[in-house]
Parts: structure tokens; C-alpha cells; sequence
């Protein structure tokens, strides 16, 4: 599994790849100020010790992502946009675009890492 960051509909995106059945399966993700707390939707059945420790064990296991790091800097970008066009100040300059990843290769890297801790 692969978390990444991905353009759709000219917005910046969370998302995590992964395999499933032959192919490489794309799933949006949410940023962390776009969740909000589920009050009465929760679930009505408690959750159990042992699924709690299944949660923190594969929590655990994700090494190497940082989700403080990951920021939505689209979404900054624009907030910072509006500000400056509300009080009629400078607009500020736009990011440099970054060039695009070869997905295949950043995967074969991240397996040979991960290859390599487990030895």
C-alpha cells in the first residue's frame, strides 16, 4: 500500500494505492480538517479491546509517512488567494509546480526499503 498525493478536478488529494485483484486500485483520502467528529452516527455496537489493538498494530506498521507532513497546500494556496484579494493586498505568488513521479519507480524503491528493515 502507497499513500500519495494526487490532482483531480484541479484540487490536490490525499490517496492511498494498493493492489486488488491484478490491478493498482487509486482511493481518496480526506484531509485532516475535512473530518469531522461523527457524533450520534457512531457506531451503536462498543468497539472490542482486540480490534483496538489490531487499529494501534497497523498504525504502528506504517513506516516512513509522517500525516502531520501531509498538508493540503492547494487548499492554503487558495485560502492565502482570497485573503490577499479581500483586503486588496499583493496577490502572492503561485507555487512552482513539481514534476510527476514514476509511480513504478518510487514502488520498487519503497519495496527494496522495506526489503532491506525486514533483513
Amino acid at each position: 500500500m502507497g499513500l500519495c498525493k494526487i490532482a483531480l478536478r484541479q484540487r490536490e488529494r490525499l490517496a492511498v494505492l494498493r493492489p486488488r485483484h491484478g490491478v493498482i486500485v487509486l482511493q481518496t483520502l480526506m484531509w485532516r480538517d475535512e473530518v469531522r467528529e461523527p457524533g450520534d452516527l457512531g457506531p451503536s455496537a462498543p468497539v472490542s479491546d482486540r480490534e483496538l489493538q489490531l487499529a494501534e498494530l497497523l498504525l504502528s506498521e506504517l513506516t516512513g509517512v509522517e500525516m502531520q507532513q501531509m498538508e493540503d497546500v492547494y487548499g492554503h494556496a487558495l485560502e492565502q488567494l482570497v485573503a490577499a484579494k479581500i483586503v486588496g493586498s499583493e496577490v502572492p505568488e503561485l507555487p512552482t509546480p513539481q514534476h510527476a513521479v514514476d509511480l513504478m519507480a518510487e514502488l520498487e524503491q519503497s519495496v527494496q526499503a522495506a526489503r532491506r528493515s525486514r533483513q
